[in-house]
Formats: structure tokens, C-alpha cells, sequence
């Protein structure tokens, strides 16, 4: 069968419609000044590309104020565009002259395992037996509590450091006028990593998000908070070890996918199970439960991995939309950046 190619008419209705759909995401892309919290990282990294990429102006606080590298020294051209300021985002206060220009915040700033940098530089590196060596020694139970609210635990890095910052933010927009809601995006995580890493990993993420939602919530006409949910990132020159692992969980998310309703899912049952073993219960004051362990397991078996660009992609078109607002797993994301799976 020809294929009938469209008429004149039908051609310039499709152009017109376009136009129409590309004015209104010009209307919606109200952030123009960002300010990325570990801007020169990992994903902080991917977040300040993206979002140049859509036209905004981007600054970026570290600890070090020095612009993103690769992992062999190299700045990219586009680092040049970006302002790099050196701040602590435990204390603010040492980059708030700027936090009053900014239509929106993404902070990306966290830790997987606990006041150990060995992790991230095995994986940069390659280096199978490092990073093992770095989750033996994070699983190590001695002194539990003796990390806690130390600078490099969990609670300081994925939880205070935030929910810090979005104080601030949201004091230095006092007594003045935004054109539009003023955003902050929060760089959380999918709950795919128990039993390996601790469930605490999680669960100050999970409170990262009901103290930024506590926050914004007071004023939900002047902001709003965005909570990126990320499985497992990769890269395959940045971390390559993380590429055949994403290429696993790929194959296996892909397949529980194919699978026709009505039909049982390891992960499925996995979940049924945990639920059936480790009823949920309530948590101590201030904390969150995020479940059984075997939920995590069914995660990661279900939910895809994502690549860096991506997770940059998203979170720069969620500091632009309005209409984008809590939790952003995976699946939206992937819609947020066009990719309809």
C-alpha cells in the first residue's frame, strides 16, 4: 500500500499546531536564573548542561567552588558559562546574596554510603574490589548511632543540608514579587539499594521530601517542591562499572513490563510477600517507614535504570513547568523529557 503523504493544508495545520504547543511550553518555561546545589557533581553536573541547554542562567555552590571536571581533568566548553561559587549548604548564609535572584533551586547535593568518598571513586575508576571494600565497611554495625547528624551521615547530607537550603530560599523571597512559583527540586531516589546500603539512606530522603513539602506547602501560590526520583543512574564512561549492572535491570524491568495483567511477577510476589512478613508500623517521631526490605528487592527488578543525561533532562524541565509538583518517579520523568515508552 502507498503511503499518502498529507496535503498542503493538512501540512500546515500540523505546523500551526506545533507553533501552538511550542508557545505554550515558552509561556510554562518560567525559570530563568537557577541556582544547583553540587552543581560540579556527578548528576549536579548533568542538571546545570541540561538546564543551559534550555536557556537559563546557572550557578552552581560547592563546597569547593571549582568547576565540573571529567574524570581525566578536562572542563567542557560549556562549564565556562556556568557561575561556580564556592558555599556550605549547612550554612547558607555564605551564598544567600544570591538566593534572592533565583526562580528556582535543585539540589543535588547526597550520599549513598556514609563519610566515605572510596565508593565514588571506585566507580569513576572501575574498580570493582574499592567499591565492595566501600560497602563492606558501610554495613559494618559498630556504633550505629556514631555517624548520626555528623557532617558526612546520612542525616546531614541527604536530609539537613536541603531542607537548610530551602529555608533560605524561601526567606530570601520575602517581601518580593515572582513572576511564577518558584521551584525547588530536590535530587531523591527510587527505594532500589536495600539490603545492600541501609534502610537510612532512604528513609532521610524520604524525610528530605516531607520537610521540603512542609516548607513550600506554607505558601503553595509562591512555591513548590519537586522530589526527582532516580533508580539507578548510570553513565558508561563516567561509571562504567554501573553499565552492565543497568543493563540487567533493563532487561528485567523490560520484561516484567511485557508480562500480561492478571499474571504473577517476581516482583509482584516479592511484594506480597515482604507485606505478609514485615507489616508496616509506625515510625518513631521525625522518621518515615519505607517498608519491607523485599519492596526495595521488587524495585529494582521492575523499575528501568536511567541514564545521567536524562535525570538532568527531567529535572531541568521540572524547574521550568509549573505544573509539576511532588514526587517524579521514573516513568514520569521519562515523559517529562518525550521518551513514551
Amino acid at each position: 500500500m502507498c503511503k499518502q503523504w498529507p496535503t498542503i493544508a493538512q501540512r500546515d495545520d500540523l505546523i500551526a499546531k506545533r507553533e501552538t504547543r511550542s508557545n505554550k511550553m515558552q509561556m510554562q518555561a518560567t525559570a530563568r536564573k537557577i541556582l544547583v546545589v553540587g552543581g560540579n557533581g556527578f548528576i549536579g553536573s548533568s542538571i546545570c548542561r541540561a538546564a543551559l541547554a534550555k536557556g537559563m542562567e546557572v550557578t552552581s555552590v560547592s563546597s569547593s567552588g571549582r568547576p565540573y571536571a571529567t574524570p581525566n581533568g578536562h572542563s567542557p566548553a560549556w562549564t565556562s558559562k556556568v557561575t561556580w561559587l564556592k558555599g556550605n549548604a549547612f550554612d547558607p548564609t555564605t551564598f544567600s546574596h544570591v538566593l534572592s535572584e533565583m526562580d528556582g533551586v535543585a539540589h543535588s547535593m547526597g550520599t549513598l554510603i556514609e563519610d566515605n568518598g572510596v565508593y565514588k571513586a571506585a566507580l569513576k575508576d572501575g574498580d570493582v574490589t574499592k567499591l565492595l571494600s566501600g560497602l563492606i565497611e558501610n554495613l559494618n554495625p559498630k556504633n550505629p548511632l556514631s555517624k548520626r547528624n555528623t557532617e558526612g551521615s546520612y542525616e546531614s547530607l541527604n536530609r539537613d543540608s536541603a531542607l537548610r537550603v530551602c529555608e533560605a530560599f524561601i526567606q530570601s523571597g520575602e517581601g518580593k514579587t515572582y513572576l511564577s512559583p518558584r521551584s525547588f527540586v530536590y535530587l531523591s531516589a527510587e527505594d532500589i539499594s536495600r539490603p545492600v546500603i541501609p534502610s537510612r539512606y532512604i528513609e532521610t530522603k524520604r524525610e528530605a521530601e516531607q520537610g521540603i513539602e512542609a516548607l513550600v506547602s506554607e505558601k503553595p501560590q509562591i512555591y513548590r517542591g519537586v522530589y526527582i526520583r532516580p533508580s539507578l543512574v548510570y553513565h558508561a564512561h563516567y561509571r562504567p562499572l554501573s553499565t552492565p549492572i543497568a543493563a540487567l535491570l533493563d532487561l528485567s524491568a523490560t520484561l516484567h513490563a511485557k508480562v500480561p495483567r492478571g499474571i504473577p511477577k517476581p516482583a509482584d510476589v516479592l511484594r506480597s510477600v515482604g507485606n505478609a512478613l514485615s507489616p508496616r508500623s509506625i515510625p518513631p517521631q521525625g522518621h518515615v517507614d519505607v517498608g519491607p526490605v523485599l519492596e526495595s528487592v521488587a524495585n529494582v527488578l521492575s523499575i528501568p535504570p536511567i541514564h545521567v543525561d536524562h535525570v538532568g533532562d527531567a529535572v531541568a524541565i521540572a524547574l521550568q513547568s509549573d505544573d509539576v509538583r511532588g514526587v517524579v518517579g521514573v516513568p514520569r520523568m521519562r515523559e517529562l523529557i518525550g521518551w513514551h515508552s
